[in-house]
């Protein structure tokens, strides 16, 4: 049984109400402390000055009628004053009033006329902690002006034992404040703050156990500032998290969809490369001349539907890596794009003679084939004619490829998502994942696609790619 109060206590003490009521606990008696100290300091200048009065009335009535005080008499009133000795300075004449027989040597003085506040804490504390039973002289002023001083020596021991009575009564009733406060905060904070907490703690398991379901999002409730603003960013959290994965399962449909498709266009495209393959044997020499070009369309379009095919199951094949002449490369991506002679869009292409660089060529062609295909719908769809410019450099460490156009530039809502499919479509229509396979194409080179500028005088794409592992 012990260890199992242990266990709970242990983890009361580690919740956030239970180190909270020992932190109360703690405060409130040291508050009470720092009352303490003062308020016994007065108490004992005060139980002093009860004594010079209680000695003063009896030196009154001495000087009142000295011929008619006994000795027994004079005794009485130093018993009933608590004192040993009287002297009372009147007229600038010191007078021993009332006199008897010290029990010891005088220890101590005290002036109360001018004791300050550290003075009498100071005093107050070593009187406590000192035991011994001395006699000590305390001097004061003589209450209604009854002279210029009134000085008595008393024993310690009685205003040690009051000091410590009241001392006790003191701490006593600072326990029963510090535990009450300490239990009414304690309340207050459960209240207040315990309960929204581990309310949100429970509205996170539940939202935990089915986060598709928008009925389980937090509803902010909590009438703490803090406490509803962290509702609120937790709600917003959570609707965003629940509109991300109905969108992850509408794409997964989606895909699968897709997969489907590619599976029989797949079927139909390779019947047309078949056809296509005997046109090359055509008599028409034009006929002859465009078989070349059909096929090869018709065998990208075959690879596509392929790594479509795979797509479910692992990323981008691994670029098989050889040399690309760049010029031809691009000249094969401009007249798949139809911007030969008559279009309203001009491609020109200033490739250095002889540029090459390392990469898989059919992933190379869908990277320019996305860019050039963007930028040429981007200046169709403003209406006007345009210039698609395609150039290339190296360093020593990488080639570097630069798609421009002069069209109206990408809207800022696009700029934000550019490289994540379905996110950064820049047209109206459009899906966003042309520019997301570009962008998944050169990293799988070890390269980067990057958005160089987009303004009011177009876009400009640069595609870096590395010369080799350590540079990229």
């Amino acid at each position: 049984m012990e260890p199992v109060l242990a266990i709970r206590r242990g983890r009361f003490l580690n919740t956030l109400s239970g180190r909270f009521l020992i932190l109360t606990v703690a405060f409130v008696m040291l508050a009470e402390v720092l009352i303490f100290v003062p308020s016994i300091a007065r108490f004992r200048a005060d139980f002093m000055t009860m004594r010079l009065e209680k000695a003063q009335i009896a030196s009154l009535a001495q000087l009142a009628a000295a011929d008619m005080v006994t000795p027994e008499l004079e005794a009485e009133l130093l018993a009933n004053a608590e004192v040993y000795n009287v002297v009372l300075r009147r007229d600038e004449v010191r007078q021993l009033v009332l006199s008897s027989p010290l029990p010891a040597p005088i220890s101590a003085t005290y002036d109360l006329r001018n004791a300050g506040p550290w003075d009498l804490i100071r005093d107050a504390l070593v009187c406590l902690v000192d035991p011994k039973d001395d006699i000590i002289r305390v001097i004061g002023n003589p209450v209604q002006a009854a002279g210029l001083l009134i000085e008595i020596t008393m024993d310690a021991v009685p205003m040690r034992a009051a000091m410590l009575d009241y001392g006790l009564r003191i701490l006593m009733l600072s326990a029963l404040i510090s535990v009450v406060t300490a239990f009414l905060l304690f309340l207050a904070v459960q209240r207040l703050i315990v309960l929204p907490i581990r309310r949100v703690a429970l509205h996170m398991a539940s939202y935990a156990e089915a986060p598709e379901d928008a009925r389980r999002v937090i509803a902010p409730t909590a009438q703490v500032e803090e406490l509803r603003a962290a509702e609120e960013a937790m709600q917003a959290m959570q609707q965003q998290l629940t509109g991300s994965l109905k969108q992850k399962e509408r794409l997964a449909q989606l895909g699968g969809a897709v997969a489907k498709i590619s599976h029989d266009l797949r079927n139909i495209l390779t019947s047309a490369q078949l056809f296509a393959d005997r046109l090359e044997g055509s008599a028409d020499p034009m006929v002859a001349r465009s078989a070349p070009k059909l096929v090869g369309s018709i065998s990208r379009a075959v690879a596509l539907c392929e790594s479509t095919l795979k797509f479910g199951k692992a990323e981008e094949a691994a670029p098989v890596i050889r040399p690309v002449g760049l010029a031809a490369l691009v000249a094969d991506v401009a007249e798949a794009e139809g911007l030969g002679d008559g279009s309203p869009v001009t491609c020109l292409i200033e490739v250095p003679e002889g540029f090459s660089f390392m990469a898989d060529p059919e992933q190379m062609y869908r990277v320019l084939s996305n860019l050039v295909r963007n930028a040429r719908q981007a200046i169709e769809a403003k209406g006007e004619g345009g210039t698609i410019e395609i150039s290339a450099d190296e360093t020593a460490q990488s080639w570097r490829i630069r798609v421009g156009d002069t069209g109206p530039g990408l809207p800022e809502k696009a700029r934000e998502h550019l490289f994540e499919a379905f996110q950064g479509g820049a047209r109206k229509g459009g899906t966003g994942l042309g520019l997301a396979i570009a962008a998944e194409l050169v990293r799988g080179h070890g390269g980067r696609l990057e958005l160089a500028r987009s303004d009011a005088e177009g876009t400009e794409f640069l595609i870096y790619l590395p010369k080799s592992a350590t540079s990229a």
